[in-house]
């Protein structure tokens, strides 16, 4: 089978960040699913991948290290995901524990905004959702559903989680070139994760892209979920007029969210590069 016959998932999360399953189960899903190539790309941790290559070393599927890195770039939040990174490299392991303890800090000033808006014990009923090592706004998602506050996480996110509601706190992460840094140092390829999906204009849009690649960037997800025909379209072009790879992602978290699904994406163009088009293929 050639890479282009493949199925690849390359953003997916497991219980080790703010997704709902084990990182076997994970892998067994997504075998299940028909991918043959998988990136487990956990918010600003690895904790899952071992779990992970363990689980997938006895399946039919390539399981690919990787991560998704907080970002903080002209005040706003992007995520970079990051491909084949050495999990055990010291400089990328140092950023993410600085990172981690920013999570830590940030969720428990969620908590209090939360208090104050007449949501009591938000960090300890989040916490009951959450790994040990990250705590996330997905995990106070969670726990606001079950409270009865919104009927899904979607409206969470809408009445309390982002700028200008109650719960929201500004993410102050990693620079642009930092993450690139611990990503590349890692012997890995630094991805813009969903870039549609930033409320930025698009002119914001095309300089993060060129902020992206002179920091040394190799591509973005031109196909993240079933996105919709003319987004592809549009960022396969920005993807060939920077001279990017394109990637693909599901960005799945749960069975219970109907909006991703293990590898349901949108196809790739046939016009752009794809981020493997130099792996190995695994027979």
């Amino acid at each position: 089978m050639t890479a282009s016959q493949l199925i690849y998932d390359l953003h997916c999360h497991s219980n080790a960040s703010d997704g709902a399953l084990p990182p076997a189960d994970l892998v067994h899903l997504a075998v299940e699913k028909g991918v043959d190539v998988l990136a487990l790309t956990d918010h600003d941790g690895t904790e899952g991948i071992m779990a992970a290559r363990q689980a997938a070393a006895s399946l039919p599927i390539q399981l690919v290290a990787g991560l998704e890195i907080s970002v903080t770039w002209s005040q706003t939040t992007i995520h970079i995901v990051g491909l084949h990174v050495d999990i055990n490299n010291t400089m990328l392991q140092q950023g993410l524990a600085r990172l981690r303890d920013y999570r830590r800090d940030r969720a428990l000033a969620i908590a209090h905004r939360l208090d104050k808006a007449g949501i009591p014990d938000a960090y300890a009923g989040a916490s009951q959702y959450a790994s040990e090592t990250m705590l996330g706004r997905m995990h106070f998602a969670q726990f606001l559903v079950d409270q009865g506050h919104a009927k899904d996480t979607r409206d969470v996110f809408k009445r309390f989680l982002v700028r200008n509601k109650p719960g929201y706190v500004p993410g102050n992460w990693a620079d642009l070139d930092q993450a690139l840094d611990w990503i590349h140092g890692a012997g890995g390829q630094a991805v813009i994760a969903h870039p549609a999906r930033y409320k930025i204009t698009a002119t914001k849009l095309r300089r993060l892209i060129a902020d992206f690649k002179a920091c040394g960037g190799e591509g973005f997800e031109v196909c993240s979920g079933r996105q919709h025909a003319d987004e592809v379209r549009h960022l396969a072009t920005l993807a060939n007029r920077h001279e990017l790879l394109a990637s693909c992602g599901s960005d799945f978290h749960s069975p219970a969210q109907s909006w991703t699904e293990l590898g349901k994406i949108t196809p790739l163009p046939a016009s752009v590069t794809p981020i493997w088009s130099n792996w190995p293929v695994r027979h």
